[in-house]
């Protein structure tokens, strides 16, 4: 019988031209009708497994297009579905080596119960397609690895070291490097098979493996504590220390290394969770938000710019909702904003804020 191949990506000439030619919709909008993955500039990935390693956690592997130019390991990209018609967009770290060669994406999350987009992942099926943005962030490796390396991480935070790790060992690393993870117990452990094989395939790296619910099995039990980094790598003062994971484990780390005075030495991911709803007086909630180019006008509620501009119907470009991939930036036309995050106020006119992490302040002018 004869084989049957997929089709390939057609060859194009120059955009401009196409996109000439294809007016008013552009090159895309024709391409897609094809294949979801065959456009000529966005990064676009067609899922091919979806699998639990543990039961608050999914795993989508996914094949990009032609777009995708591979990541560092320890960058994030933003992964885009679409959620009862609206796309939605979040940040993840891949957990595969960036050194890879067959050209797959690995992605882990934790699945909240009430999130909006961590549990349709578990729905995608192979062959759905999803959009990605360009790897981004700046924790990764130096070009010249350390000798020393100690990545400490919790729960799904494991997916950028694991990355570093995977990496490491397809470059044939001989330096010495301490993964120390944090997990509820034993059926929460993320990749415990992947991480057995890297101990047995590079001689210079130590699993610790740390239980924060239960003792049974594990190296370590409890939360961070200096005298757990000492256990895990005794000679941690000599090395770079990479650490991502929740809020707690990060700042209990970054206290310890700020003590020692080796704050320099710290590198940090940091995906937070939402910030919450600010607390403020209702009498001083005051003014109105004006939508330029939509034209609307809502009373200010005191929410950030975000929450209001989508409780007036309005769909602006989003993604972590943290202040993390600046997806929601926006040109703000006057008025006063306050930063959740820093307390600060923004005055001046004519700047770009996010607004996911910003509040009016009186009357406020968005260039959305």
């Amino acid at each position: 019988m004869p084989t049957i191949t997929a089709p390939r990506r057609p060859r194009l000439p120059g955009r401009p031209l196409l996109d000439l030619l294809a007016w008013p919709h552009g090159i895309d909008r024709y391409l897609e009708l094809l294949d979801p993955r065959w456009t000529s500039r966005e990064v676009r990935a067609r899922v091919t497994a979806v699998r639990s390693q543990t039961p608050d956690t999914v795993t989508v592997t996914l094949r990009p297009n032609d777009a995708w130019t591979g990541f560092e390991a320890g960058q994030f990209v933003r992964l885009t579905v679409e959620v009862d018609g609206v796309r939605r967009t979040r940040c993840y770290s891949p957990a595969n080596s960036a050194a890879g060669r067959d050209g797959l994406i690995e992605l882990t999350a934790k699945v909240h119960d009430h999130g909006m987009v961590s549990p349709r992942l578990r729905d995608l099926r192979p062959g759905t397609v999803v959009a990605l943005s360009p790897a981004e962030g700046a924790f990764t490796l130096p070009a010249e690895r350390p000798a020393e390396l100690v990545l400490v991480s919790g729960g799904s935070g494991i997916t950028p070291l694991l990355s570093m790790l995977r990496t490491l060992a397809d470059e044939g690393h001989r330096g010495s490097v301490t993964l120390l993870h944090y997990s509820l117990d034993a059926r929460h452990v993320l990749y415990r098979h992947e991480l057995a094989a890297l101990t047995r395939g590079l001689p210079g790296v130590r699993i610790v493996h740390a239980y924060t619910d239960q003792d049974h099995g594990a190296d370590l039990h409890g939360c961070f504590e200096p005298d757990h980094l000492r256990a895990a790598a005794p000679r941690y003062a000599e090395a770079e220390i990479y650490v991502c994971g929740p809020n707690p484990l990060i700042d209990a780390v970054r206290d310890l290394l700020q003590a020692e005075g080796r704050s320099d030495h710290l590198h940090v991911e940091q995906f937070a969770p939402p910030l919450p709803a600010p607390v403020l007086d209702p009498d001083a909630i005051d003014g109105d938000l004006v939508f330029v180019r939509s034209g609307s006008r809502a009373a200010n509620t005191g929410a950030t710019l975000l929450d209001q501009a989508e409780a007036a119907g309005l769909t602006p470009d989003s993604g972590c909702r943290m202040g993390i991939c600046h997806t929601c930036t926006t040109r703000k036309v006057s008025g006063a904003t306050r930063d959740l995050r820093t307390g600060e106020l923004h005055t001046a006119p004519d700047c770009d804020i996010q607004l996911c992490v910003n509040v009016p302040v009186g009357d406020v002018e968005l260039l959305v």
